[in-house]
């Protein structure tokens, strides 16, 4: 059984990220929702158990686990909160491409903030015209002595306007991806401003909001590895970030499913609980099935993805598709098992049907992930 559980730190990884979220996040989530209220002194409190820099080096500050450890800390704290589980994701994605590969003047100026949360960061690589078609992106940066002069847009950038560091794909040379390139963007330099905050659907705790760059000037010094590796250096994070998406994913879908057992226990029609119906076990058992068929490819990715296997990003595209499609199915399913009760603000159910919608959308679209899948078994 040793090859298919969890180490014994691993589990007390595990159980530190569920104890926060049960002192700390469960009981403020839907007050969070309900007043769009970002929790950031919530989430530097996070910081503090090493949660803002997972995968960061040790010799940066980090805690340097590997991503089967960060997926059990994003699936626990989703289980309160998957939107602010998310935002902390991002920003330990943002920080692990500076460590990965900034020099040593780069990792020392932002690093130390970033691990602390003092500082807090986001990834930019969509912009208004390209979504899934990420190397077409336009957002141009022009070299001038020592600096890059960057002008263009970013959309729907998580901790737009609040974060302080934007991690940001830029044109330095020819269309498609080999003319990408990487730099490392401050919220107050000259030139950058944001857009309102979006309306969203869900992810309420979090701020979401176009980045603009208008002549910004910044340091040849913050490009982070060589000019045309950007679209790499993206997608490698992108690998981690299907993961931690996947399991806010598998996180949510778990409280809704626990959820879901108490309510059919207490709840009575015809006159016997709900629970005793063929109907409704066979629902939570396809429930509960699922959900740890998508959990067990998703650490199985995760193990990949540490050992940078060659298979490792179709592995974390699979499980990325895998596990945010049975969540979103999961929630619904537990939606439904509580009726019109499931529908009212009153339960967590609805919270968490809006917030787990959007990432089969996000970290690249679930029909993006098949391309990825499909093209990997055809290649030579």
């Amino acid at each position: 059984m040793t090859q298919f559980d969890l180490t014994d730190e691993q589990r007390e990884i595990q159980e530190l990220a569920r104890r926060f979220t049960a002192d700390r996040i469960t009981p403020f989530a839907g007050e969070w929702d309900e007043k769009h209220i970002f929790p950031r002194d919530t989430i530097k409190e996070a910081a503090e158990l090493g949660f803002a820099a997972i995968y960061v080096s040790e010799e940066s500050g980090g805690i340097a686990l590997g991503r089967l450890e960060a997926a059990l800390i994003m699936e626990a704290m989703a289980y309160g909160c998957p939107s602010t589980s998310a935002f902390i994701s991002i920003h330990n994605m943002a920080s692990w491409m500076i460590d990965r590969f900034g020099d040593a003047d780069v990792k020392g100026r932002y690093l130390p903030d970033l691990v602390t949360m003092e500082r807090m960061a986001s990834y930019c690589l969509t912009e208004p015209s390209s979504g899934s078609d990420a190397a077409a992106l336009k957002t141009r940066a022009v070299r001038d002595g020592d600096h890059y002069v960057v002008s263009g847009s970013k959309q729907f950038i998580s901790g737009g306007g609040e974060n302080e560091v934007y991690v940001t794909m830029v044109r330095t040379g020819e269309d498609g991806p080999k003319g990408i390139s990487c730099l490392v963007i401050d919220k107050d330099t000259p030139g950058v401003s944001f857009g309102t905050n979006e309306r969203k659907l869900g992810w309420h705790s979090q701020p979401t909001r176009q980045v603009m760059f208008d002549n910004v000037r910044v340091p040849v010094a913050n490009r982070l590895g060589a000019e045309g590796e950007g679209f790499r250096i993206a997608m490698m994070g992108l690998d981690g970030g299907r993961l931690n998406i996947g399991a806010c994913s598998l996180g949510g879908a778990q409280r809704c499913l626990d959820e879901s057992v108490a309510y059919v226990k207490d709840r009575r029609q015809f006159g016997k609980a709900i629970a005793e119906f063929q109907n409704t076990q066979f629902t939570l058992a396809d429930m509960a099935t699922e959900l740890e068929a998508a959990r067990a490819l998703l650490y199985l990715a995760a193990a990949k993805v540490t050992d940078n296997a060659p298979d490792k990003t179709r592995f974390a595209a699979m499980a990325k598709r895998l596990a945010t499609d049975t969540g979103s199915s999961v929630v619904d399913r537990a939606l439904q098992l509580h009726g019109g009760y499931g529908y009212l603000m009153d339960y967590p159910i609805e919270r968490f049907w809006r917030d787990l919608r959007v990432h089969s959308i996000l970290e690249g679209t679930n029909q993006v992930m098949r391309m990825i899948v499909g093209r990997d078994l055809l290649k030579d």
